[in-house]
C-alpha cells in the first residue's frame, strides 16, 4: 500500500516524460557545440564580434526564461481542458524545433565586408530559437516536481529519464560530425539541421503521455490559484533569492553550466587544433558511454543513502577532478580515458539535478504556501543562462589574447593559440567546478532530515 502512494506513474509515463529530456539535450547538444564553430571557424567571423553577439543572445536568453516563467504560471482558457503545462510544452516545443534551422541559414555575404549582418542575423535567429525554447523546457521542467510528489518516485524517474537524455546527448553529439563531413562547407550544416527538425518532431511526439497532466492535478491547481493572490514579479525574485537552499543551487548550477557549454563548444576546436584528428565523434561518444554507465548506478545509491546532497557533492567533486587532466592531454588515447571518467561524474550529477531542485521547491511550498514551479524554474535558467555568457566571454578574450586565426587550418595556428583551447575546453572549466564543489559543500542546507520534513508538511498542506 505503501508503495503506491509513494510511486502514482508507471516506468512508461516516465519513460515518455523523459523523451522531453530527450529532445531538449538533443538540440541543445547539436546547438551548443556548433554555434560559435559555425560562425567563427565554417563562415570565417571575427571571434570578438560573433562574441558580442553571444553576449546579447545570453542577456536575451537569462531575461526571457523568468518572465516565461512568470507569465504562464497562471492559468489561461485551456488550462481547464489541457492543463496549465501541457499546451505550452507543446507549442513552445514544435517552434523551437522549427527555428532551430534559422541559426544556420545566415544570409551569403563576404564575412568581413558583411561581419555585422552576420552579427544582426545570429542576434534574430537565436533569440526567436530561444524564446520558444524557454516556452518549452520551462514548463517541462516545471512539470516534475508537480507530476512526481515523492522523493522515491522523482529518483526513480529521473533514473529512468536521464539515460534517455543521455541518448539525446548522444545523438545530438554523434549526428551532426556524421553529416558534417567538412566543416567548412556551410551547405551541411543546414542539411544537418533538417534532420535535426525530423527528429525532434519525432521525438516530440514520443514524450506527449507522459508530459499530458491528469485531471486531479488540473484541478488541485486550479482550486489553489483561486485561493492565493498573484505575487509581483520582482516581490516574488526577491522572495526566492531570500531562500539559502535556491541561492546556492542556482550558483552551484550557473558554475556547472559554465562548465559544460565551455567543454561542449571546445569539443570542435579541441578535436581539430589539439588532437589533430577526426575524433569528435569518438569522443563525444566517450563521455556519454561514462555517463550511460553511471547514471543509474547513482540513482541507485542516491535512493540508498536517502542524501541527494551528498550525491550531487560527490559526483561535483569528480567533475572538478577529471576535467583537470584536460589541460594538458594532447593525444587520442589518454583523451578517451579521462573523458569516459568525464563523462562518470557527469552523469551522477546530471541524475541528481532535478530531485535536488524539486527538494528545493519543496522548501519554497513549505515557506510560501503556494506551488510557484514555474517562476523558480523561470529564475533558475534566468542565473543558468549566465553560462553562455562566461562561455562567450572567455571564448573571445582566449582566442584573442592567443591570436587564434579564425578560419585557419592546423598549422596555420600559433603555439599560443592551441594552449588557448586547453584553456577554455579545460582550465577555466575545472575552475568554475572547483567553486560550485566549495559553494555546495558549504552553503546548500537541505539535509535528508529536513528534506523528510518538508514532504510531510506539504501533505498536510494538501499541496
Amino acid at each position: 500500500m505503501g508503495e503506491k502512494i509513494l510511486i502514482e506513474h508507471s516506468k512508461l509515463n516516465m519513460a515518455s516524460y523523459g523523451f522531453g529530456k530527450f529532445l531538449t539535450e538533443f538540440i541543445e547538444m547539436a546547438f551548443t557545440v556548433w554555434l560559435y564553430f559555425f560562425y567563427v571557424e565554417t563562415i570565417g567571423v571575427d571571434s570578438l564580434i560573433i562574441g558580442l553577439a553571444v553576449v546579447i543572445y545570453a542577456i536575451w536568453n537569462a531575461v526571457n526564461d523568468p518572465l516565461v516563467g512568470y507569465l504562464t504560471n497562471k492559468p489561461f482558457k485551456f488550462t481547464k481542458k489541457w492543463g496549465r503545462r501541457f499546451p505550452w510544452i507543446m507549442i513552445g516545443g514544435v517552434a523551437y524545433i522549427l527555428s532551430y534551422i534559422l541559426i544556420f541559414t545566415p544570409p551569403d555575404v563576404d564575412p568581413q565586408s558583411g561581419a555585422w549582418i552576420f552579427f544582426l542575423w545570429f542576434i534574430a535567429s537565436t533569440a526567436i530559437f530561444d524564446t520558444f525554447n524557454s516556452i518549452f523546457f520551462v514548463n517541462f521542467a516545471s512539470l516534475f516536481p508537480d507530476k512526481f510528489r515523492s522523493v522515491e518516485e522523482r529518483r526513480k524517474a529521473t533514473g529512468i529519464q536521464t539515460p534517455i537524455g543521455i541518448v539525446g546527448v548522444a545523438l545530438g553529439a554523434l549526428l551532426p560530425p556524421m553529416i558534417i563531413r567538412d566543416k567548412l562547407n556551410a551547405n551541411l550544416f543546414v542539411i544537418n539541421a533538417g534532420l535535426v527538425i525530423i527528429i525532434g518532431i519525432v521525438v516530440l511526439m514520443l514524450s506527449i503521455p507522459g508530459c499530458r497532466e491528469d485531471q486531479v492535478t488540473i484541478d488541485t491547481y486550479l482550486k489553489q490559484h483561486n485561493k492565493e493572490d498573484r505575487t509581483p514579479f520582482f516581490k516574488t525574485l526577491k522572495m526566492s533569492l531570500k531562500q539559502k537552499s535556491f541561492l546556492y543551487f542556482i550558483i552551484t548550477y550557473t558554475l556547472y553550466r559554465s562548465l559544460v557549454i565551455s567543454f561542449q563548444a571546445s569539443i570542435p576546436f579541441y578535436t581539430e587544433f589539439v588532437l589533430a584528428e577526426d575524433v569528435q565523434t569518438i569522443l563525444s561518444a566517450g563521455f556519454l558511454v561514462g555517463a550511460l554507465i553511471s547514471s543509474p548506478l547513482w540513482a541507485y545509491i542516491a535512493q540508498k543513502t536517502d542524501n541527494n546532497k551528498k550525491v550531487m557533492l560527490i559526483n561535483s567533486l569528480l567533475l572538478t577532478l577529471f576535467t583537470i587532466p584536460f589541460i594538458f592531454v594532447n593525444t587520442v588515447v589518454i583523451a578517451m580515458i579521462v573523458v569516459i571518467l568525464w563523462g562518470f561524474g557527469l552523469g551522477g550529477f546530471w541524475t541528481m539535478l532535478a530531485p535536488t531542485f524539486a527538494d528545493v521547491i519543496n522548501e519554497s511550498v513549505v515557506n510560501n504556501q503556494k506551488r510557484q514551479e514555474g517562476i523558480f524554474n523561470g529564475f533558475l535558467q534566468f542565473f543558468g543562462r549566465f553560462a553562455i555568457l562566461v562561455q562567450a566571454i572567455s571564448f573571445a578574450s582566449v582566442h584573442t589574447i592567443t591570436r587564434f586565426v579564425e578560419g585557419g587550418a592546423v598549422g596555420v595556428q600559433p603555439a599560443s593559440a592551441i594552449w588557448g583551447v586547453h584553456v577554455h575546453f579545460a582550465l577555466l572549466p575545472a575552475i568554475f567546478m572547483l567553486l560550485a564543489t566549495i559553494i555546495f559543500w558549504k552553503f546548500y542546507d537541505l539535509t535528508p532530515e529536513k528534506v523528510k520534513l518538508h514532504q510531510e508538511r506539504i501533505i498536510e498542506l494538501n499541496l
